[in-house]
């Protein structure tokens, strides 16, 4: 199954559940106000955001639409061909390649997004590509959390930084590059506790993890990278707004879309923040991460079949 099919079939449960909400919506030959008005109210249901459906209504409006063809169909082409025009910018392709230098990356999010199951998928696409990889436990509150990183570490072979349970997060992280930059390592990726975002003395923890990394180099982290939960739906947004107060967030990774979770937030957050997308998880397994292309997220969410 090439890496399109398998988003597809990994994101089908999600696009199922929206598409077939909107064929149910368009039943007439032709889109009256009241149609559109229940096309906006079902965007905005779907997490894809006020502006945005409010926009996406407007271009359906203005769009001549032939009764002849399938009205969902071409809804759906007009849907494709919008959130293409908002995410192809957000693109990051480079993220996963060689690098010529250390490159530090800080991951990010709250409890329960698959954070540190993230970096384990991330590290083992960096290895395939050439990357010599290193691991950061500075999630250091939760002895299960080093040991499952400890455990990817083990599966992908790829080094590991860890301490003690209780011990200083940021001190981990701090050594682990130290030792990347002594050892000729590409990329060090540091776990951190999942931590609400309205809690003030974690995320001061998470700031000082950044903090410390600046004494080894002043441009470090390099990759400030969020995971977010696409089943936690508007709080998504709360969440990027927060977390990119701290510190600014250079890349977002969205998680869990291989449920019936409404998708359409990534939408939402990319038309509010236009922050670039990594990439987009699909399931538990080491290979569900798929980077992230627009055409292939519109091409999955606009179509069932």
């Amino acid at each position: 199954m090439g890496i399109f099919e398998k988003f597809k079939s990994g994101f089908k449960k999600s696009a199922s559940a929206f598409t077939t909400g909107l064929r149910d919506i368009v039943i007439k030959k032709e889109i009256d106000d009241k149609t559109l008005d229940k096309i906006e109210d079902y965007l905005i249901q779907s997490d894809v955001g006020v502006v945005s459906a409010s926009e996406i209504r407007e271009i359906i409006s203005q769009t001549k639409i032939d009764p002849n063809k399938d009205i969902a169909e071409e809804i759906n082409n007009i849907l494709k061909n919008y959130i293409i025009s908002i995410m192809k910018p957000l693109e990051k392709l480079d993220f996963f390649n060689k690098k010529e230098k250390l490159n530090a990356i800080l991951v990010s999010g709250v409890n329960g997004v698959g954070k540190t199951t993230t970096i384990g998928k991330i590290s083992k696409i960096l290895k395939a590509n050439g990357n010599k990889v290193m691991l950061a436990a500075s999630d250091t509150f939760r002895a299960a959390a080093i040991e499952q990183l400890e455990n990817w570490a083990k599966k992908i072979d790829v080094q590991i930084t860890k301490s003690s349970q209780g011990s200083d997060p940021a001190s981990v992280a701090y050594k682990a590059i130290e030792d990347g930059l002594n050892n000729n390592f590409d990329q060090v990726l540091i776990d951190t506790a999942g931590r609400l975002q309205n809690k003030k003395n974690l995320m001061e923890e998470y700031k000082k993890i950044a903090n410390v990394t600046k004494k080894i180099d002043a441009n470090a982290p390099h990759d400030v990278i969020l995971v977010l939960d696409a089943t936690s739906g508007q709080n998504v947004i709360n969440q990027v707004e927060e977390f990119n107060k701290i510190i600014p967030i250079t890349g977002l990774i969205m998680t869990k879309l291989d449920g019936t979770a409404k998708g359409g937030i990534l939408l939402a957050v990319a038309k509010k923040y236009k922050l670039p997308i990594i990439a987009l998880g699909l399931g538990e397994k080491e290979d569900d991460l798929q980077i992230f292309e627009a055409e292939n997220f519109a091409e999955a969410f606009t179509r069932i079949s």
